[in-house]
């Protein structure tokens, strides 16, 4: 048991790193508190790779990757909408949206195990369990898993404090709109051309509406600075 938890450990970690699911723990990590999102990633894993392990060892089966993919896309065009409107929204209404931790809890672990069930790390989980000790596979998979996603937390911590907040939920939202479109067209419909068209004119709206915000702001809060400067 110890093998086979030592080398899921080392394959899902490794699989991880650079993967989309470190991408949508720091973008979680930009609107929820790190606990919240690292608790979570932890739910969400065991569950996926527990369903995964449960797959390939028992039944010697793949699970449905399509229909797992629709159902992950939808997930994250809906909370990429929610994100987008609370980043385009005013402070004041932005603030008092601010989801509660065990809203925010729910969320992670709904859209995350919906992520990771369309995703290549549960095959290899699928994998390594039909050769080895299936709880071995389960506990490493789930270590491996949530000790590559806490990297990710510390980098959206660290841009937290360093990016404007009304930034943060537009670059949130963006993030999960392009995460819900690849994963429709490509994982979904098997169309990658159209995912990389589609997702490269997302991303350059994105970066334009985020800029052209960003310029507002600073114009407005330039013109406010001025007038208080007049009246003094």
């Amino acid at each position: 048991m110890l093998a086979a938890a030592l080398l899921s450990l080392g394959v899902v970690f490794l699989a991880e790193l650079g993967d989309r699911s470190q991408l949508i723990t720091m973008s979680y990590a930009l609107r929820f508190r790190w606990w919240v999102v690292l608790s979570g990633v932890a739910i969400a894993a065991g569950v996926a790779h527990g369903i995964s392990v449960t797959v390939g060892h028992f039944l010697g089966a793949a699970l449905p990757e399509r229909p797992m993919a629709f159902a992950s896309a939808i997930a994250f065009l809906i909370f990429a909408v929610w994100a987008w409107r609370e980043g385009t929204g005013d402070d004041g209404e932005s603030a008092a949206s601010t989801p509660e931790p065990r809203f925010a809890l729910l969320t992670v672990v709904s859209s995350f195990a919906l992520a990771e069930l369309s995703d290549k790390t549960t095959l290899a989980t699928v994998t390594l369990a039909s050769d080895h000790d299936w709880l071995g596979v389960w506990a490493g998979s789930t270590l491996g898993m949530v000790a590559a996603d806490a990297l990710a937390i510390g980098v959206g911590r660290l841009l937290h404090r360093r990016l404007p907040q009304h930034l943060l939920r537009v670059s949130s939202g963006a993030l999960f709109a392009l995460f819900g479109l690849w994963i429709l067209f490509d994982s979904a419909l098997g169309k990658r051309s159209v995912a990389i068209a589609v997702t490269g004119a997302v991303t350059l709206a994105a970066v334009t509406v985020a800029t052209a915000q960003t310029l507002r702001r600073r114009r407005s809060e330039a013109s406010v600075s001025g007038r208080c400067s007049e009246t003094m």
